[in-house]
């Protein structure tokens, strides 16, 4: 994660469902830090992924096209989680996905809040994705996989879920180098919280 101190725009507070909602709808998200109380942030460059900028190469077409992966929505959230908190992260030593964390976003599926996509290979759960439905906003929080292409596919097919439903782009929060040669931008945070307000007043229904 590359940040910097302004990105912070608060400390400390707690993760209920009501504190956590509140939150996504500013654009903002908790970010857990060694011996640092609860960090939130709301990056000055934000990273967004929107599907008539998606950039499929051939290899991942050439996946899709030859794919034996089926694929659900909120069949398994919290396997998902538990996956995505586990892999390892080049370039980090542990997770920010703590156990603390995982029971929150637990409870906000349990309100219909969080939502996960997986993948399956013969009936077993090969990857997936999880996050969180601000309002018919969607901010993807972390992927995990165990079969190649597995997460990538699992995205495209919440891509295509999404479009059937009128949203067009995601918040990925942090651009990587993944969702860049998957076509991700940057864009500032005075024009990513207006185009967050403005997806929020659409009134979406995306599950």
């Amino acid at each position: 994660m590359s940040t910097s101190s302004d990105d912070i725009v608060a400390l400390g507070g707690n993760l209920e469902p009501a504190t956590l909602r509140e939150a996504y709808r500013n654009g903002v998200f908790p970010w857990p830090a060694d011996d640092l109380p609860l960090l939130w942030f709301c990056p000055r460059e934000r990273a967004i992924l929107e599907r008539d900028h998606l950039h499929v190469g051939r290899s991942l077409a050439r996946a899709r096209r030859q794919s034996r992966f089926s694929f659900t929505i909120d069949a398994a959230f919290e396997d998902v989680i538990l996956h995505c908190a586990s892999e390892p992260r080049p370039g980090q030593d542990g997770t920010w996905i703590t156990d603390e964390m995982i029971e929150a976003y637990v409870r906000l599926h349990g309100l219909g809040v969080a939502h996960s996509v997986e993948a399956w290979l013969d009936g077993r759960l090969v990857g997936g994705l999880y996050g969180v439905d601000t309002d018919g906003a969607f901010s993807a929080e972390s992927m995990y996989y165990h079969e190649p292409w597995a997460s990538k596919l699992a995205l495209l097919h919440l891509l295509d879920h999404f479009a059937e439903r009128g949203l067009g782009w995601i918040d990925i929060q942090v651009m990587t180098p993944h969702m860049e040669r998957l076509g991700a931008r940057n864009i500032p945070r005075r024009e990513f919280l207006p185009l967050l307000r403005r997806t929020r007043a659409l009134g979406l229904s995306l599950f």
